[in-house]
């Protein structure tokens, strides 16, 4: 039984993330031909590429069909403003259908393997749960580029004020110099500032895209220097020295608490190692546990103290600055 869940979860883990890098791999391939296109390029694409990249835009052309219906409800769009959080190119209604379909897929693999309905059943819930998982990872690995980018966007700012550029300009300038995810979110207020939306409403729609404390700070600081006036460019530099210290204290607060994270981790881990090798070593004994009551019920507690150890140690070394 321990050896067909192990088999259940590798499967489905493999599966998801060979969707996912196929998904992430047809945006890349997409974009590259469909520029090549636009500038009347030689492409340099094998005839085999041709038709990967033919099947993966048939996919995603019936994931856009079959999520229509579902774009304008409200769970959906705020499913598309955490997917735009990410940085992933999708759709609230796409990103539903490609679970849908992926627990589908993935439930009926995983049926055919074991045999088991409850096995099935507990693929397919694995699905919607990785995926999730993976989108707040991503979610808070781009706020941290962010947010280590924004002292020096903030240096950039204050000198091309001090040269004679406007805000507007140097929105611009940052769009265009600087590297995802900074430059991708100051391109989209860019683009939003050229459609005609205020300064002030662009800078609050991007605020709340980025959800970042410290770049709060810095629409503060603009909409009241908008208001009142000041040297924004002296504003912005205090502000961008108050975000390198906090991102250095940071920083030495992950050196001083490495020993700490590391011990939960070994907490979480070593147990199912253990339990491994006495798989292995002592089968028989080892199994024996798994038919009794009493074992079962001692295998459960452990697995959720272990699970409660680990989350107060987090807790303990996680300290905010």
């Amino acid at each position: 039984m321990i050896f067909l869940a192990a088999i259940l979860i590798a499967l489905s883990f493999s599966s998801m993330v060979f969707l996912l890098l196929m998904y992430f791999k047809r945006s890349q391939s997409l974009d590259i031909f469909h520029r090549m296109r636009r500038h009347n390029t030689k492409q340099l694409v094998t005839k085999k590429e041709d038709v990967r990249e033919e099947i993966l835009l048939r996919l995603y052309k019936f994931v856009q069909r079959i999520s229509k219906p579902l774009v304008e409800r409200n769970f959906a769009q705020s499913l598309e403003y955490k997917l735009r959080q990410a940085g992933l190119p999708l759709l609230g209604g796409e990103y539903i259908v490609i679970v849908l379909m992926s627990s589908t897929v993935i439930g009926f693999l995983v049926f055919l393997v074991t045999l088991s309905p409850v096995f099935a059943l507990i693929g397919a819930v694995l699905v919607p749960l990785f995926y999730w998982a993976v989108i707040m990872t991503l979610i808070a690995r781009r706020l941290k580029a962010f947010t280590e980018q924004l002292g020096d966007c903030l240096i950039t700012i204050s000198n091309a004020l001090r040269a004679g550029y406007s805000f507007q300009q140097t929105v611009e300038i940052i769009s265009s110099e600087m590297e995802p995810p900074i430059g991708e979110e100051f391109s989209r207020m860019n683009h939003d500032i050229f459609m005609g939306v205020p300064l002030e409403e662009a800078l609050d729609t991007a605020n709340k895209r980025i959800g970042s404390s410290d770049f709060e700070l810095v629409v503060t600081a603009v909409l009241i220097q908008r208001e009142v006036g000041g040297n924004l460019a002296q504003i912005l530099d205090n502000i961008s020295y108050t975000i390198m210290e906090r991102i250095r204290m940071k920083r030495e607060i992950l050196s001083l608490t490495a020993q700490g994270r590391m011990s939960a981790l070994v907490l979480l881990v070593l147990p199912f190692v253990a339990g491994a090798a006495m798989y292995f070593m002592n089968h028989d004994n080892f199994v024996a546990m798994f038919d009794e009551p009493i074992g079962q019920m001692a295998v459960g507690i452990c697995i959720v103290l272990e699970i409660i150890g680990y989350f107060i140690i987090r807790r303990i070394v996680d300290i905010d600055v």
